[in-house]
Parts: structure tokens; C-alpha cells; sequence
């Protein structure tokens, strides 16, 4: 069994040699031009020349749940891809989005401006039922965000393409609804992939349907979002705020509005992380699996190239 990484900006040596540990019978190296055919791969954007190259891989192991970047390429027919569906990377979503939430309503945020003015201040508690939070996307991610936030005794609405049912969580599914479940929410937060339909899904008319003081929280893919929608409703006060962790352009450019926006927090795209040890033993465990006879259409995380995810 040969398998070959390409994965862009990340040092190969350490994945190599945990690939190396993990499937001893197998030839593990990184992608240079003219490297001889593989059975898979792993990858993180690579270039299309790796693609063209090797047009007989059985599967693309993406080092990563979003798969947006790779389906723009052109991709070998007769080859399935297949994301991380976990990999450690959902407790870490859980943290950030909890965390994001609770500095809001706890009004951390405000607190912290004050301090560095030298000003000791208070503020009346706020009710969390005043808060119900709405979670775009329940998939492995999305679903271990909403039901973190049910222990913080928010109310939790979800909303997904396909029917979900989660303890605790009013779920709303398909289009018919998304306006309903829009208009229930205070605090909105996106776990989407981003296909052709959920592109600019964030957009003026979207958000100017939560409810007044609404909060963005996006941390799924900056093509969802429309940022002068977002400011314009900043600016005019129906929403409070906005956490952002992904931008259409990565990293942000320095004149960017949000960099200075007083209602903007912004992070580097550090929400979840890839952990290589835990991807690692995941895509190995896959490889393993296909190599003892295992269907594809067994194997979790493969992914339907016409939805994009």
C-alpha cells in the first residue's frame, strides 16, 4: 500500500512518521512533482497538479471537515473523499462557542472595555431565557455545540437541511422553516458547510431576522458571510455584536473593517484546530478499513461531491 501526503502549509515529517507508526506494511511519503502513483492520500489544499498526477487514488483523506476549497478543483473521477468527522476538533468547537456566548451575555466584553479605562462597573444580570440560542448546521460539530449550550440552560433551537432530532433542542429542518427558526433566536450560530446554496447565507436579509440585539457568531467559512450586511445592521443597532473566526480572505487584510468595528471580536481561525495525533489515528483507522474489503459506503465521513459535504 502506498500512501502519499500533500497537504499545504504543514511540515510533513511529523505526520509522516506517525502515518509510518500507524500502518507499518505501508509506504508513507510526502507529494513532489513526478512521485509514483498512490492508493491514497492525504491532503490540505493541494495544488491541482498533485490531482492531475494521480488520477488512480482510491480516496482523498481531507485533514480537515470543511471540503469547500478541495471541490473547487478538478477532481479524479473514480476517487471518494473523505473529511475528518471529529477528530477532537468538536470539543474544541463546543469551548469557542461557549465561550463566545456566555462573553456576551455575561457582558464580559463590556466589562473588559471598562477595566482598561480604570472604571469599576456594574450591570443588572440579564436572563438567559432572553438569550435562546439558534445553531445553523447539526452535523458531528454542530450537534456537540448545541447540546454544550443546553448545560449553560439556554433555550437551544437547531437548524439543518435534513430532519435531526436532539434532546433538548427544538429542531427545525429545510427551507420552509429556516425563517421560523431565524425569527426564534437571539444568538445565532454558524456550523454550515459552505456549498453554492449556503454561500452568502449571512446577509442583510437573513440576520435583520433575529431578534433585536441579535449576536453573529460564525465559525464555519467566511463565504457564508456578507460583511457589509453585517456592519450595516451593527451600525444601525439591531444586532449587539458579532464573533468572528473566519474571513473570506485569510489572513484579514489590515484595513479591514472588522479589525476596529467596537462591536466585532475577531479570532485567527483557531476555533478547532486539526490535532494530528487524533486525524492520524482516524485516517489510518479508514485506510485500514478499506484495505481489509470495507465498503466506502461504510467508511464515516465520505463525502457526496454534489451536496459539497
Amino acid at each position: 500500500m502506498r500512501i502519499v501526503f500533500c497537504c499545504t502549509d504543514t511540515k510533513p515529517a511529523p505526520w509522516l512518521e506517525g502515518f509510518r507508526n500507524a500502518l507499518p506494511g505501508a509506504t508513507v511519503e510526502a507529494w513532489a512533482p513526478g512521485a509514483a502513483p498512490a492508493d491514497y492520500a492525504v491532503v490540505w489544499a493541494p495544488p491541482q497538479q498533485f490531482l492531475d498526477e494521480q488520477p488512480q487514488l482510491k480516496a482523498l483523506f481531507n485533514i480537515g471537515a470543511g471540503v469547500d476549497a478541495l471541490l473547487k478543483l478538478k477532481l479524479p473521477t473514480g476517487t471518494a473523499i473523505v473529511r475528518l468527522d471529529d477528530a477532537g476538533m468538536s470539543v474544541q468547537m463546543a469551548e469557542y462557542v461557549c465561550y463566545a456566548v456566555t462573553r456576551h451575555f455575561r457582558e464580559f466584553d463590556a466589562y473588559e472595555a471598562d477595566i482598561r479605562q480604570g472604571q469599576w462597573s456594574f450591570r443588572r444580570p440579564r436572563n438567559r431565557k432572553d438569550f435562546p440560542v439558534g445553531v445553523m448546521g447539526l452535523g458531528v460539530l454542530g450537534q456537540r455545540v448545541a447540546q454544550a449550550l443546553r448545560l449553560f440552560e439556554f433555550p437551544v433551537y437547531g437548524w439543518s437541511r435534513s430532519p435531526r432530532m436532539l434532546d433538548g433542542v427544538v429542531c427545525h429542518h429545510g427551507g420552509e422553516s429556516f425563517h421560523r427558526f431565524l425569527s426564534s433566536c437571539r444568538v445565532l450560530v454558524n456550523l454550515l458547510p459552505l456549498t453554492p446554496a449556503t454561500e452568502n447565507i449571512l446577509n442583510r436579509d437573513t440576520l435583520a431576522r433575529l431578534q433585536p440585539g441579535g449576536y453573529l457568531i460564525n465559525v464555519a467559512r467566511g463565504g457564508h458571510l456578507v460583511d457589509d450586511d453585517l456592519v450595516a445592521l451593527l451600525d444601525s443597532g439591531h444586532l449587539g455584536g458579532a464573533t468572528l473566526d473566519v474571513f473570506r480572505t485569510e489572513p484579514l487584510p489590515a484595513g479591514h473593517v472588522f479589525w476596529r468595528h467596537p462591536k466585532i471580536t475577531i479570532t485567527p481561525h483557531t476555533s478547532a484546530r486539526t490535532l494530528r495525533d487524533e486525524s492520524i489515528a482516524q485516517i489510518a483507522g479508514k485506510i485500514m478499513a478499506l484495505a481489509q474489503g470495507e465498503s466506502m459506503d461504510n467508511v464515516p465521513g465520505v463525502v457526496d461531491r454534489e451536496k459539497g459535504y
